[in-house]
Parts: structure tokens; sequence; C-alpha cells
């Protein structure tokens, strides 16, 4: 059994990672490009997922390895964690987000981060506001269902492949919503580098969205296949 304080680090050194790699490798794309390279949307998509199937895998078990407010959410609907214990949850995972962010303003020159606005989501200009929503909630849906099915489901059949499952769900929705909305599908992830690059535009979509989608993907899952009050 782990204590509070150590389900908090994993959350912080989770959510760290995701953001300290997700963000880190656009600005390095940015980087890359000043000499004719660069890692590619692909590139960028692969570096999220590894690096969250890496922390799921590793220290998913110490916390449940949520790693985003937006899974953490999703738990709390479902009854699978307490509203005192989720708040603890969302602080380590937002304090992980902003020490990764501020991280990279050191590693990288300022020039090439603020280029791109340090990694931070991005809605494209002639996309509305609520279709950005829609996507970011729909994304998340994907994402959180695959963390109920894959590592919460006590008659799931696959948590040993629990840290793929979720990380090639980052991978693939960044895939597809990387270009419309940067696919942030985790509030912390959006507010780290918006803090530290102070980029703030449309901020509001990535926690109504993502926090839309857990919220729904948690509550559907746990009523319809999990069943009503089973416990993980």
């Amino acid at each position: 059994m782990y204590t509070y304080t150590q389900k908090l680090a994993a959350e912080f050194f989770g959510t760290f990672t995701w953001v300290f790699i997700g963000a880190g490798s656009i600005c390095a794309d940015q980087m890359l490009k000043a000499g004719g390279a660069g890692l590619g949307p692909v590139g960028i998509a692969l570096a999220s997922g590894l690096a969250v199937a890496a922390m799921v895998t590793a220290i998913g078990h110490i916390s449940g390895g949520h790693f985003n407010p937006a899974v953490t959410i999703g738990f709390w609907v479902s009854r699978k964690i307490g509203t005192l214990e989720g708040l603890a949850y969302w602080v380590a995972q937002l304090l992980g987000a902003i020490a990764a962010a501020y991280l990279l303003t050191f590693l990288f020159p300022e020039e090439v981060w603020r280029a791109v606005r340090l990694g931070t989501p991005a809605m494209v200009s002639d996309l509305p506001v609520i279709n950005g929503i829609v996507i970011e909630a729909v994304l998340t849906f994907f994402l959180v269902a695959v963390v109920f099915g894959s590592a919460a489901d006590p008659k799931g059949g696959a948590k040993n492949l629990a840290g793929f499952a979720i990380g090639l769900t980052v991978a693939a929705d960044i895939l597809m919503g990387g270009p419309l909305t940067g696919a942030a599908m985790n509030p912390a992830r959006a507010l780290g580098p918006a803090l530290a690059a102070k980029a703030w535009a449309h901020h509001g979509l990535y926690w109504v969205g993502p926090l839309l989608g857990g919220a729904l993907a948690g509550w559907l899952y746990s009523l319809l296949l999990m069943g009503k009050g089973e416990e993980s």
C-alpha cells in the first residue's frame, strides 16, 4: 500500500514528464527546423505518447497513473476517488506541469520557445471555439475510456498493456487533433506552458473540453460497462 505522499509524488512526476516531453518536443522541432530538419507532427505525437506510456508503466501502479485532471475527474464522478484526494491530485498535477514548463524556458533559447509559445496548445484560427471544445472533449473521452478499460476495470484483461494502450491513444489523439486544437486532452498540459509563456489565447477551452470529456467517459464507463457501484 502506497502512502498519500507517494501517490502525489507519482502524479507530480508523471505530469511533469508529459509536459516536459510533450511541450519540449514542440520546442525541439522548432529548433531543428533552423537546420532543415525537425520532428514533424508524427514525431511530436509519438514523443507525448511514448512519454505517457513509459510513466504509466513505471509509476502508474502507485497513484493510478492519472497525470491529468481530466482523468482524475473521471475517477471522481465514478466514485473511485474522494473529493479531497482528487483535489490533491489536481494540485500535484498542476505543479508538475508548471515545473516542467519553467524548466523548458531555461533549457531552450528564448527565441525558440517563444516562436512556438513553449508548446502551449493553440486552436487553428478559423475554427470556432465551440468546435474546439467539442474536439478536446471527444479526444479526452477516448483517452479516459482507455484508461478505465485498460487500467481501472477490475475485469479488464490487459492491465500489463495499459501503458501501451494509453500512450497509443495519446499519440493517435495528437495526430488527429494536434493541427486543430493542439490536442491537449489535459488542463495541466495546457496550463504549465501557458503560464510560463504567458500564452492564454482560448485557454478556457482546454479546461472545459477535457473536463467534460473526462467526466463523461468516467461516468459512462462505470455505469454501462463496469456496472453500477462496482469498485476497482
